[in-house]
């Protein structure tokens, strides 16, 4: 895959990457994730699982890689294989998140299983982890789903943590999360050090059925920042179109008739299209998702959007009930 800058950060990624989200913990909301990892939730199951995941995306060209500390094991896993492979800080770019901490405790049935604390002691204590844990890796540390309400925007002594890591080359970006992600994003646009934007990338969820952030990631990249697309098949509903209604999974399944490919690539190309689209992740559980998922390299005409993104509020509310499974 071809590297590109991401923003104006120095660092060369490429176009897709790899969230690791559904493979360093046991369970997660993508829709029929039984299907894909079966009763092998075990630490040595998940890591060997992982490791194979990893394989296929070094093969195949992808050279960015997402993880947070909420995450379960992923940092881990992901440190322990590049170790095994080998291979060097200045091969690939690794972003990871502060804000989550990890509660379930290695249980699929868990009743909560990351809690969030976007507190100045949180971020020092998994900054410390994190840098621990991937050191030279790791290249980008972001709030991990900022929000209006978590004030963690309007903290300066938090503000004035992450512009003293900017300062020792660490580039600094933030996540987005719920149906305020564009003004969430807006006020993050005004947080300054020096007359500088303090944030140099953006993570935000986009998909062709919640398109809310859009505008706010234009500008966004017209100020420099770096975008970053998470979520791009909506926890599975886009893979799964079935569980979509039936107007809109025949809109999709005719898109992807006429351009022979499957409904992940679909959905994964409407997202890379976007002119503010610099990396769009991947959160595949398995080698079979991730070959399906980058089948969007083949795709080269341009792809016509289906208009019927739900209302942000909507979306935002079916995901919260999807269950961890």
């Amino acid at each position: 895959m071809e590297l590109i800058s991401l923003g104006k950060t120095g660092l060369k990624v490429t176009k897709i990457g790899l969230g690791l989200a559904a493979l360093g913990r046991p369970g997660y909301i993508t829709l029929n994730r039984n299907q894909d990892l079966g009763n092998s939730r075990d630490v040595k199951s998940m890591q060997k699982a992982t490791f194979k995941v990893l394989d296929s995306a070094w093969m195949h060209g992808i050279r960015y890689f997402d993880v947070a500390r909420s995450y379960g094991l992923s940092e881990k896993f992901l440190a322990e294989w590049l170790e095994h492979k080998n291979i060097k800080a200045d091969e690939l770019v690794v972003g990871s998140k502060w804000g989550y901490v990890y509660n379930a405790n290695w249980e699929v049935s868990a009743d909560k299983h990351e809690i969030k604390y976007h507190t100045l002691e949180n971020y020092k204590r998994q900054k410390e982890e994190s840098f621990g844990i991937l050191r030279d890796y790791l290249k980008l540390y972001q709030i991990h789903s900022a929000t209006l309400e978590s004030g963690v925007l309007e903290d300066p002594e938090i503000i004035n943590a992450l512009a003293q890591l900017k300062s020792e080359g660490v580039k600094i970006g933030l996540s987005l999360s719920g149906p305020n992600q564009s003004k969430t994003l807006i006020r993050a646009l005004e947080v300054k050090i020096d007359n500088v934007l303090l944030f140099d990338t953006v993570q935000a969820t986009w998909n062709i059925l919640e398109t809310s952030v859009g505008h706010a990631l234009s500008q966004a990249k017209s100020e420099g920042l770096g975008v970053i697309i998470k979520e791009a098949l909506a926890n599975g509903r886009l893979f799964h179109i079935n569980e979509l209604s039936k107007d809109k999974s025949a809109v999709v399944s005719n898109a992807i008739s006429q351009l022979n490919t499957t409904a992940d690539a679909f959905a994964m190309a409407c997202a890379l299209q976007e002119p503010f689209s610099d990396v769009v992740l991947s959160g595949a559980a398995t080698v079979k998702q991730l070959e399906s998922n980058i089948k969007v390299e083949r795709l080269s005409k341009l792809i016509e959007i289906p208009v019927f993104a739900e209302e942000p509020v909507k979306y935002w509310k079916k995901r919260s009930e999807l269950p961890w499974n």
